[in-house]
């Protein structure tokens, strides 16, 4: 029976490439009560076919495959601090240099409705190989690059190249070992994800203060060709990986998607900069991203049988409320990690590698709620564990709006940790929650959707963050700024002061110009912190509101054989 039912899920497994799935398994193999799905239901609609082994030991296989997963996982947060030296290096504002980040992200988004029907073309091994491959190649023009365009076109390829592998590589790694060792090899492909984003910031900064930024980009070329080369000779296709000849795609739809997704984007990025709809291509872009959005969701009502996303879906309400809800913790995560790093160089003098260093409190909550989760599992309900990490993530959203321009590394461990274990706790329940009601025909279509949309809450998320620090720095401003004058006595005394302190070294108006540029200066300083401040507590709000959606959603009791 047992065989059986491994059989059947490798069988799906090819279809399979989203980060649920591995929960989802193993709920069938009674290993998590999370699937609704039977044994016997399962058999009954599936074709039993043999697993594909490898001809060699495949812990070697893994070694290259989890590097692989590793790099793509590392540059999504390895570029977070050195943002400033890179715009820096090719003149722009630190607003622009969120498109270094936010174009990796919206390229991995848009290739995943693709990877399916690209590995049915190309075959999957050949398809994986020409990913990595891309990657190193963006890699190397990311390192290469002098200027705006380049540096957002190279990244936009590198998540063209990185978004498959994820998939891909977990595809492959439950093909080939046996399910009694399933468990300890997708913890190791599990680690990875868990020690990336902690170590991506600190390798980040170290390489930009020792070396220069370009090298963050540049260390992806040796280990990704290693990687390549190596998988050349490990893994090969199974049957049902093979090239097919009646490949179908529906690139219309793509086509809109893409258009859609990219031109959202730009508005979202250079919107606020261009004061939104008082600038006419603003408006241009809205109405064309507009247009091809509605193009997009209308041909997928109208094709039922091949969509690249099913919206009907979405009348699931657990998958629509789980979805959700994914979208805004990646919106929290991304920009937060973002931010932070960000807030601590430009107005603390932090350095880049301390930048990364603060980023460490946040994997080691990690870790914790990964403990925590798997102590608890099986022993409290999903709806638990998710309220238990929502309700953290908003605590720690709070404590960021504690922070002054006089905190140290420690302050900003707490707030940092209980993101980290808030990630991880309401994180892997939701996605559990929202698929167990999905019926086995629908995994596939849920995974991509939900893939697709989790990304998009990253991106757009990290853009609409950038614009709240502009907005809310300037309504701080002038909120400040009707203090600034010498009705005020704290502000004559404190203007006064500096005035006579420097008048020791020049003539007493320019004594008193300089002590109301530092005035100035000082204003400036407040208004950003404020900015952040509230941007973390928006954070935090996001956090506490999708919590009426959790309560919305269906408990799914697994009833084990």
């Amino acid at each position: 029976m047992k065989n059986k039912i491994y059989y059947n899920i490798i069988n799906l497994v090819r279809y399979f490439y989203s980060e649920f799935v591995f929960e989802q398994l193993l709920s069938t193999l009674g290993n998590q009560p999370k699937c609704p799905l039977q044994e016997e239901e399962f058999l009954e609609n599936n074709i039993t076919e043999e697993r594909h082994e490898p001809s060699i030991n495949p812990w070697f296989v893994t070694i290259p495959l989890v590097t692989a997963a590793f790099l793509f996982a590392l540059n999504e947060t390895i570029a977070n601090v050195a943002l400033p030296y890179i715009a820096g290096t090719i003149s722009i504002s630190r607003n622009e240099s969120t498109w270094i980040v936010t174009s990796y992200l919206v390229a991995s988004s848009i290739i995943i409705p693709a990877i399916g029907y690209l590995c049915k073309v190309f075959g999957r091994k050949k398809y994986f190989i020409f990913s990595i491959i891309l990657f190193i190649v963006a890699s190397l023009l990311c390192g290469l690059s002098r200027s705006m365009p380049m540096i957002v076109i190279s990244r936009f390829l590198q998540g063209i190249g990185g978004g498959a592998i994820l998939p891909l590589v977990q595809a492959i790694m439950m093909e080939i070992f046996p399910q009694k060792e399933w468990g300890k090899a997708m913890s190791l492909y599990g680690f990875a994800f868990v020690i990336a984003p902690i170590v991506g910031p600190v390798i980040g900064g170290w390489l930009t203060e020792n070396w220069s930024w370009p090298w963050i980009f540049l260390i992806n070329a040796p280990v990704g060709l290693v990687c390549a080369v190596s998988l050349v000779k490990l893994i090969k296709d199974p049957p049902y990986a093979k090239k097919q000849a009646n490949a179908k795609m529906d690139f219309f739809a793509l086509g809109m998607l893409v258009v859609w997704i990219l031109l959202l984007q730009v508005v979202l990025d250079k919107g606020n900069d261009a004061g939104w709809f008082d600038a006419s291509w603003v408006c241009w872009l809205m109405g064309i991203s507009t247009t091809a959005g509605i193009l997009f969701f209308y041909t997928q009502f109208k094709n039922k049988k091949d969509p690249l996303l099913d919206l009907r879906l979405l009348k699931n309400l657990n998958f629509l409320f789980g979805t959700l809800i994914q979208m805004v913790l990646l919106f929290v995560l991304i920009a937060s990690a973002m931010l932070l790093p960000s807030m601590l160089q430009g107005l603390m003098g932090y350095t880049a590698f301390l930048g990364g260093v603060s980023m460490i409190p946040r994997g080691i909550g990690s870790l914790a709620g990964l403990i925590i989760l798997v102590t608890v599992t099986g022993k409290v309900p999903e709806k638990i564990s998710c309220f238990i990490g929502l309700v953290l993530i908003g605590i720690g959203g709070l404590l960021f709006g504690l922070l002054n321009m006089q905190i140290s590394l420690a302050n900003i461990f707490l707030p940092n940790f209980l993101y980290g274990t808030g990630m991880v706790m309401s994180m892997t329940p939701v996605i559990n929650l929202s698929c167990a009601t999905l019926k086995k025909e629908d995994l596939t279509m849920g995974s991509s959707m939900q893939n697709l949309m989790k990304n998009l809450g990253a991106s757009f998320g990290t853009s609409i963050a950038t614009t709240c620090i502009s907005r809310f720095s300037q309504m701080h401003q002038n909120m400040m700024v009707g203090y600034l004058n010498d009705l005020n006595p704290v502000f004559a005394e404190r203007v006064h002061n500096a005035t006579m302190h420097m008048a020791q070294y020049t003539d007493i108006n320019t004594a008193h110009y300089m002590a109301l540029n530092q005035m100035h200066f000082a204003l400036l300083e407040q208004s950003t912190l404020w900015a952040f401040i509230d941007t973390f507590r928006i954070f935090a709000l996001a956090s506490f509101v999708i919590i009426p959606l959790l309560l919305l959603m269906k408990e799914v009791v697994n009833k084990q054989n």
